[in-house]
């Protein structure tokens, strides 16, 4: 029987300057299927044969379709990995599959004329066994805290990211960089999803924290080290949205933070670091950039980061290019690229004349 148990805690908010909240976030025990209201109250949860899901969904669209879009993805995923059998395929392959029948699900909702254009991030986390199993649609993100060092287990599908990969800007120009907030990818956009998978050998000790942007587009990646390591996991979750509402609170918030303890599971090595036991199981190369507020599409690709000494995400893996487009599109994939390499050239010029 296994004897690892999930202490968390989970909370979201509206932020300082949007009206609703259009983030979502479940907590579930799939052994049962049902929803954890309120993880912190329990005495840790106990990981079971099918798992604990911990997902995050950051909305998209207008109308309130965002708020829609996200609770289908985080209700939908709990309710589909409930249904699926154990014995079928492996607990990543499961995962990949459930993503992508919520995806086929909110992109049939969004054929109504007053969800038109709505989608949602997903970036959730299962955790079976000895392991965590990570897929990510957009760029919500997930990272883990193992001896003090904090990683991001994912790669934001965005197209500041894309920029930052091709050397055009800096991380710090990107903090400020405009439309920052397009992504390569949403669920609900397209009838089909390509899905980021990763998985991570689980110690005694690890921290999860699973996010929107809401939340790690305010807080610095040392500062939330700093907090998820401290000793009350519903404090630091308080902590880290009110230090997010405190610069400003300009995009809704959602934070899941999770302590892994196991009498199964060793505790990390001195010398171990998280990407000697994290693995990339498929990463995604894609051709849209998505605009939430138009739904934009522009042509990109990226890759999943590894562990440095400064918590700062590198390239891991070689680069996998974006399928080549077909003959239809190609000509106006083109002329989007041109565009964008003018917009990019225009705007580095700017910066280095006014500097």
């Amino acid at each position: 029987m296994s004897t690892t148990r999930l202490s968390v805690a989970a909370r979201t908010d509206a932020g300082r300057v949007r009206d609703n909240n259009e983030d979502s976030f479940t907590v579930a025990d799939l052994n049962t299927g049902e929803r954890i209201d309120d993880p912190s109250a329990m005495d840790g949860i106990l990981v079971k044969d099918r798992g604990v899901l911990l997902v995050v969904s950051d909305g998209m669209g207008g109308h309130a379709a965002g708020e829609v879009a996200s609770a289908l993805v985080v209700d939908s995923l709990r309710g589909t990995l409930g249904e699926m059998d154990d014995h079928s395929e492996s607990a990543h392959q499961r995962l990949e599959e459930a993503v992508k029948r919520v995806n086929a699900n909110v992109y049939e909702a969004a054929r109504s004329s007053a969800r038109e254009g709505m989608g949602a991030t997903l970036t959730a986390v299962v955790v079976h066994q000895r392991e965590a199993y990570i897929a990510e649609v957009g760029d919500s993100r997930a990272y883990v805290l193992r001896r003090g060092r904090l990683r991001q287990m994912t790669k934001d599908q965005s197209f500041v990211q894309m920029l930052i990969d091709s050397g055009a800007i800096t991380t710090d120009q990107a903090k400020n960089f405009f439309q920052k907030n397009w992504i390569v990818q949403a669920m609900g956009l397209e009838a089909n999803v390509h899905v980021a998978l990763g998985r991570l050998q689980l110690r005694t000790g690890d921290r999860l924290l699973i996010c929107s942007d809401g939340l790690y587009s305010l807080v610095e990646e040392h500062e939330l080290a700093e907090l998820l390591a401290g000793d009350d996991l519903t404090q630091a979750c308080h902590q880290m949205i009110d230090l997010a509402n405190e610069r400003g609170g300009t995009d809704n918030v959602t934070a899941i933070v999770a302590l892994i303890e196991s009498q199964d599971l060793p505790f990390a090595g001195h010398d171990e670091s998280v990407t000697q036991t994290f693995e990339v199981l498929k990463e995604y190369a894609g051709e849209k950039i998505v605009d939430p507020s138009r739904s934009d599409s522009r042509a990109a690709s990226t890759l999943p980061p590894s562990d440095s000494q400064d918590s700062k995400p590198q390239s891991q893996i070689q680069t996998v290019r974006p399928p080549a487009p077909d003959n239809g599109k190609s000509s106006f994939f083109i002329i989007i690229l041109g565009i964008l390499a003018l917009i990019v050239v225009a705007l580095l010029g700017y910066w280095f004349f006014s500097s």
